[in-house]
């Protein structure tokens, strides 16, 4: 199986399935006074979440940040600021973080993005997770690589359930638009080149549930 990928993203493989903990293994470390900070980044409905949910399960001292979060109701991938002033740069430092966007105050979101202090592990998940404007407060990314017309067909699918953007015609229409920065935005930014490893949300090799699919970078 090969996959569809826009152009100038590399496809990586051969594809082999592992140990999801030997992928722990290669993408966390312990650092003095600070939680190590992992990004997974890659495109829209790759299955980004589903990876950093499983790797925090795997830490026990570990929390996840979305940058959907931050990223809410702000100009599309111009939050990159926001990330660094207000959870990378005080996880640098060993500081809690607890910050509430000023995109949720004004429009009544209720909450606050909150990361104690002390722990092992923070994994910032999202699209654009990895700028290369914050990478030096990045220990580690992750770029999860799936099919482009699947992560497409199913990220509607699941907006429209969710019902987060309309209806399926609307949906389909967002989805299109948001698609449009998103492929200029990874175009400039190429986070791949920056990954220690790429994982993959539609695998093309049978994977038992407790391994994952993995490609090597230097096999890129």
């Amino acid at each position: 199986m090969s996959f569809t990928l826009p152009p100038g993203e590399p496809a990586a493989g051969p594809w082999v399935a592992i140990p999801f903990a030997d992928v722990v293994g290669r993408v966390v470390r312990a650092v003095p006074g600070r939680p190590w900070v992992l990004a997974v980044d890659g495109r829209g409905a790759a299955g980004k979440t589903t990876l950093a949910v499983r790797l925090a399960a795997a830490v026990p001292s570990s929390a996840v940040v979305s940058v959907d979060d931050i990223a809410w109701h702000e100009p599309m991938y111009e939050w990159g600021s926001l990330l660094r002033e207000h959870v990378l740069e005080p996880l640098s430092r060993g500081a809690a973080v607890d910050y509430r966007p000023t995109a949720w105050e004004e429009r009544g979101r209720p909450g606050r993005i909150a990361v104690p202090a002390g722990l092992d592990v923070v994994v910032i998940e999202g699209t654009g997770s990895s700028h290369r404007e914050h990478a030096d407060l990045i220990d580690a990314t992750v770029w999860v690589q799936s099919d482009f017309a699947e992560a497409e067909r199913r990220g509607i699918e699941r907006d429209v359930v969710e019902g987060v953007n309309g209806n399926r015609e609307e949906t389909t229409a967002f989805w299109h638009e948001w698609m449009a920065h998103e492929l200029r935005f990874f175009e400039a930014q190429r986070p791949w080149e920056r990954a220690e490893v790429f994982v993959t949300g539609t695998p093309p090799v049978d994977v038992a549930p407790d391994e994952i699919a993995v490609a090597d970078p230097a096999q890129r």
